[in-house]
């Protein structure tokens, strides 16, 4: 009999949903034209993109003119980090982060202070992977020209106070920024109520195509461009616009968020069953994170005495797809570098497993994993 294919790496990246790949279909074969041209078929793909730039902006809260469309996360990330330091250089030359940032976020930081001069301070997490808000406090200088701490945590799904942390830098006259790539398919991403500044995400982790992402700008900020060619996105990221993807990621969002309230009802209580039966049926193991700020999907946890990455193998074996943590680092054999800081030993943060639920889990799934994950974790420990 063949092995059912159960999908718990939606942290990962999603499936793009129906609705979506309709919405897009046009613009492959029949509206294909550049939206910079000065006919029809230009003109066409021009209105698609101004309404979807109006759709993200409405779920921003913010004006179309703050929302810049960019092939990636990672690119809106680099774009707003290397773009913002070397744009406002004169102010100061300090920025704040944390150390569980994706490596999105870590490694333009680095690139800035080893290549130009920029003074990165990284703040500590605590065991749950929560910044203190009175730690960054005490850590804005007179040379602090911004902050960029992320919404959730793409491994262990701790969900900052980001709203308190963006008051924080309101108060200091400090742009914040946040990369929201995990949170913006279920929190709230009103820019406004929240405090953000600057905020990245892309569409593949809530149902949307892979390589399309946004930055939103606040329009009073300068940032420079990483990117250089034809000017378009106000000048910010030259390139031909995709026009199919735009209008798939307006789409996803769109769906995701009118959605959020009953789907994060849905994961919760399918998440919260599943930690508890986990903990039940599986001696010795660590749920890591924090047990209700966390992201409704998201279950991460270390089983003594086990390599995850043996763990994986064998779920893999029988169809279930699951990781170790985040898939951009996942074929590197080093330990998690937010397991790591949550001060998890080595060992437990080289046993983790991340299950990240999604539409395609049901109770059905969840009973199917329980009943094959505990005997093959047995195994692997009597090795």
């Amino acid at each position: 009999m063949k092995n059912p294919q159960i999908y718990f790496d939606h942290a990962s990246t999603t499936y793009t949903v129906p609705e979506v790949v309709e919405a897009m279909l046009p613009y492959f074969t029949e509206k294909y034209g550049n939206p910079h041209s000065n006919h029809t078929a230009g003109l066409e793909a021009k209105q698609a993109i101004d309404q979807s730039r109006e759709t993200v902006a409405r779920h921003l809260n913010c004006s179309p003119s703050e929302i810049i469309f960019c092939g990636s996360a990672t690119e809106a990330n680099n774009l707003c980090l290397k773009g913002f330091a070397r744009a406002n250089k004169n102010k100061g030359n300090h920025i704040i982060t944390c150390n569980i940032e994706h490596k999105s976020v870590l490694n333009p930081l680095k690139y800035l202070k080893k290549n130009e001069g920029f003074k990165i301070t990284f703040l500590q997490v605590d065991n749950d992977g929560l910044v203190n808000p009175d730690d960054l406090e005490k850590a804005i200088t007179d040379e602090t020209i911004l902050v960029s701490i992320m919404y959730a945590n793409n491994e262990i799904g701790t969900v900052q106070p980001i709203k308190k942390l963006g008051e924080i830098c309101k108060k200091h006259a400090i742009p914040f920024h946040t990369d929201a790539c995990q949170a913006a398919g279920a929190l709230n991403l009103n820019t406004q109520e929240q405090n953000i500044d600057l905020m990245s995400f892309s569409s593949s982790k809530f149902y949307g195509p892979k390589g399309i992402g946004i930055l939103f700008k606040k329009q009073n900020l300068d940032i420079k461009p990483i990117i250089h060619g034809g000017g378009q996105e106000f000048g910010l990221r030259s390139g031909t616009h995709n026009t199919a993807y735009i209008v798939g990621l307006a789409k996803a969002l769109q769906l995701a968020q009118e959605n959020s309230g009953q789907e994060n009802a849905r994961l919760i209580k399918l998440r919260d069953y599943l930690i508890e039966s986990l903990l039940k049926k599986i001696p010795g193991i660590k749920l890591n994170g924090h047990k209700e700020k966390r992201l409704p999907n998201n279950i991460n946890i270390s089983i003594p005495d086990i390599d995850g990455a043996e763990l994986l193998l064998h779920l893999d074996a029988i169809g279930i797809y699951a990781s170790t943590g985040s898939a951009c680092s996942a074929k590197k054999t080093a330990p998690s570098h937010v397991l790591l800081a949550i001060d998890l030993p080595e060992n437990m943060a080289n046993s983790s497993l991340r299950l990240t639920l999604g539409k395609s889990i049901s109770e059905k799934e969840i009973n199917y994993l329980l009943e094959k994950l505990p005997p093959i974790i047995e195994k692997l420990q009597k090795n």
